[in-house]
């Protein structure tokens, strides 16, 4: 099935999803009208509503759902209700800084994780450019919190969208149920690595709920959070074979590239020709301590109203928000400075019906990216021609002066950086306000997006609102629900352009609707469940999300579920659209409308740097010519193969056991599950030569001041899989 075209992925589908469906029309359930066991005792049990939209016991649930209660927040030793995520069963917390935490389950995941869905009562707050949240900035506070509903697998059939590694729903207090003043102070320390040993790290938190009248009732929640964040002080060669052709390795290594350095990265390397050798020098850079403050800040608060004309029916106005003060880490490290998250929503909840609207505001303030604030102080200080050409005329006056080639290089380094700005004077710091305020990567450092996401849904129980009886009778539930939402980007000039219509702002659109049926069935011993849901982006074909479920329940307690379904993630913004210039090299969104011509005129990254490296090895060794050495080793060059984005899809078996034993004083919970990746999105480094003159091509890719280089967002042609069994 997996190597089936498009057009035959959906007819299979389909006729499953037929085939399936008829399993609620023949299955006879003879004992519907018969009296339950009075003498049978029945255990409350937990509710869950996220698993299948609708209210459902736990352990009936069709899919693996883990529920953090607030009694089991309040019992746990983590600092806040999202730190103890972590201690859930299937759940894997990524920390790239102390104030930035990533949820993930059952998948490929990184700091930014596009494949994980957050949701707050029901809404996503991700921050629109980014596809993700930026950990719980924009979320509850501990006071606020009733619990926590998350499905560890693919939740596409019913959440569409970036759902495919599962999806997290944090559920708040009701004010009408939950009233009252409550005040949370923390404090604590950690030793951040930073001079003056261990910080204070703390937050103060509020909440304050008042029923008005019984039919209307409000809540605020306020929270700050301040600290100082670990230090990354990792300073371990990310290239330290760049020069073993001449001996030079380790604290010799002219291309130096420390992990936690920045401003000697690749684009800022040449191979310079010296003494008859080719050498790969890296400009000096600054250490990240050197360009970030580590310090920590976190405002946040909620304003909302809630109106309950009676007890089935609520009706809800939302308004969150952020401002923080963070340490955020991409493929480079951002220091984010008065960036602010905001969210207007509205909803209404009644028997049959449910509807929500909300929009999201992102506005990354005085925020920077650290990488291009090292790299562009050194060109400030001296352009990188004017550094390579003194670097190479001290080198040789080193060499006349009887200094060793080692020692050479280091004269030469600290000869040609004599004058540079040094951290911590007052010239450094000016000059990082100026850079932080130029939004241009190549002079630059600043991050000026500004973007917004508007989401509309709905969902309808068919059964409940037009056939109520015809329910009762035969056990079928059918739930239908829509949904549709626009990202809207400001165009800044340097992260996102419009190619199409410039000045004009960029339009992001995805419209998805499913249809879920379910039914008891066999003496009620089993549980049948089909979801079928379909999507459509602007720029890709429709998808098809299909889930097909069964729970069997043979005695009280003891349950057994079986599921299979898909699911697709379309592209975020941020790959669809980017267009970042960053250090020499520019980061491309993967639509057509983006990088058309890129693609088809690219060689391979890894492939232009065995070839320069062996290039470099027959001048330094064979005793060639550079020019000799390009012609022996141009084989070596690849030319691109891969080509423009298309959706991620995900195809997922699951099966599982949660029961209790000893009179429910031991629970067993035991999921296996297998999980299918198509397509997955990720970069690909590739160069395009400026020249279309098939000879002059191999000369060019060796000259890295002839070549336009390129990260490109595309798909990787690996099937990927995640597999295991997980218990509880």
């Amino acid at each position: 099935m997996f190597g089936c075209t498009y057009r035959n992925r959906f007819l299979q589908t389909f006729i499953l999803f037929c085939c399936f469906l008829c399993l609620f029309t023949v299955a006879v359930v003879p004992t519907l009208a018969q009296q339950q066991d009075s003498t049978k005792t029945i255990r409350l049990q937990e509710f869950v509503i996220t698993a299948s939209r609708l209210k459902e016991n736990i352990s009936q649930s069709p899919v693996s759902v883990e529920k953090v209660t607030l009694e089991t927040i309040k019992q746990s030793a983590a600092p806040s209700f999202f730190d103890a995520l972590e201690n859930t069963k299937g759940v894997q917390m990524l920390t790239p800084s102390l104030g930035f935490r990533v949820i993930n389950t059952r998948g490929f995941a990184n700091t930014t994780n596009v494949r994980f869905a957050q949701l707050v009562d029901g809404m996503d707050n991700q921050a629109p450019h980014l596809g993700a949240p930026i950990a719980n900035a924009l979320g509850p506070n501990d006071l606020d919190i009733e619990s926590v509903e998350i499905i560890p697998g693919v939740a596409s059939a019913l959440y569409g969208m970036n759902a495919i590694n599962g999806l997290a729903n944090f559920v708040t207090k009701d004010p009408f149920a939950y009233g009252g003043l409550s005040l949370q102070q923390k404090l604590g320390f950690n030793r951040a690595g930073t001079a003056g040993g261990a910080k204070p790290f703390y937050e103060t938190s509020l909440r304050w709920a008042y029923t008005i009248h019984p039919k209307l009732a409000f809540k605020v929640n306020a929270t700050y959070l301040g600290g100082n964040d670990w230090v990354a002080n990792d300073l371990s060669d990310l290239n330290p074979n760049a020069n073993v052709s001449t001996g030079l390795t380790g604290i010799d290594n002219p291309a130096f590239d420390p992990v936690n350095a920045y401003g000697n990265e690749s684009p800022n390397r040449r191979t310079l020709l010296l003494n008859g050798k080719n050498y790969v020098v890296a400009r000096t850079g600054y250490q990240e301590q050197d360009v970030i403050d580590y310090g920590l800040r976190n405002v946040k608060g909620d304003v909302s109203l809630a109106y309950a004309p009676n007890s089935e029916t609520r009706l809800s106005y939302i308004y969150r928000f952020a401002d923080l003060d963070n340490v955020y880490q991409r493929a480079n490290r951002f220091r984010l400075d008065r960036y602010q998250l905001q969210q207007h929503g509205i909803s209404y909840s009644g028997k049959t019906l449910q509807l929500k609207a909300y929009l999201n505001l992102e506005n990354t303030g005085n925020s920077y990216n650290a990488r291009s604030m090292a790299e562009n102080i050194d060109k400030t200080f001296k352009s990188d021609n004017e550094w390579f050409t003194a670097y190479g005329t001290n080198f040789t006056n080193a060499l006349s002066d009887g200094a060793t080639v080692a020692d050479a290089h280091r004269l030469a380094r600290g000869i040609t950086d004599a004058g540079r700005p040094q951290p911590g004077t007052y010239e450094f710091q000016q000059m990082i306000d100026q850079l932080g305020d130029i939004n241009n990567w190549d002079y630059g450092a600043a991050l000026r997006v500004k973007s917004r996401m508007v989401h509309a849904e709905g969902q309808l129980n068919i059964t409940k609102e037009f056939l109520p009886s015809f329910s009762r009778s035969t056990r079928l539930e059918v739930l239908m629900g829509a949904d549709h939402r626009t990202y809207v980007i400001i165009p800044d000039g340097n992260y996102f352009i419009n190619p199409e219509e410039p000045g004009k702002n960029l339009l992001y659109n995805k419209t998805g609707m499913f249809l879920q049926v379910s039914r008891y069935a066999f003496q009620e011993k089993v549980k049948l469940g089909a979801t079928m849901r379909i999507d459509k982006n602007e720029y890709f074909q429709l998808t098809w999300n299909p889930r097909f479920t069964m729970v069997y329940t043979p005695v009280y307690s003891h349950n057994i579920r079986f599921s299979f379904q898909t699911g697709y993630r379309f592209p975020s913004v941020f790959e669809a659209f980017s267009n970042v210039n960053s250090g020499g090299v520019k980061r491309v969104g993967g639509l057509p409308v983006m990088s058309s011509g890129i693609f088809e005129s690219a060689y391979n990254r890894p492939s232009i740097d065995a070839f320069q490296t062996a290039v470099n090895k027959d001048v330094n060794t064979a005793g060639l010519t550079t020019d000799e050495a390009i012609v022996n080793n141009k084989d070596l060059l690849r030319k691109n193969d891969y080509t423009y984005i298309q959706p991620e899809r995900i195809n997922s078996l699951e099966v599982g056991y949660r029961s209790d034993w000893l009179n429910g004083d031991l629970q067993v919970d035991i999921d296996f599950y297998y999980n299918r990746y198509e397509q997955l999105i990720a970069q690909v480094e590739m160069n395009v030569p400026k020249t279309d003159n098939p000879d002059s091509i191999p000369f060019y890719l060796y000259d890295r001041s002839k070549q336009d280089r390129y990260r490109m967002w595309t798909n990787s042609k690996t099937i990927a899989t995640t597999s295991g069994p997980v218990w509880a």
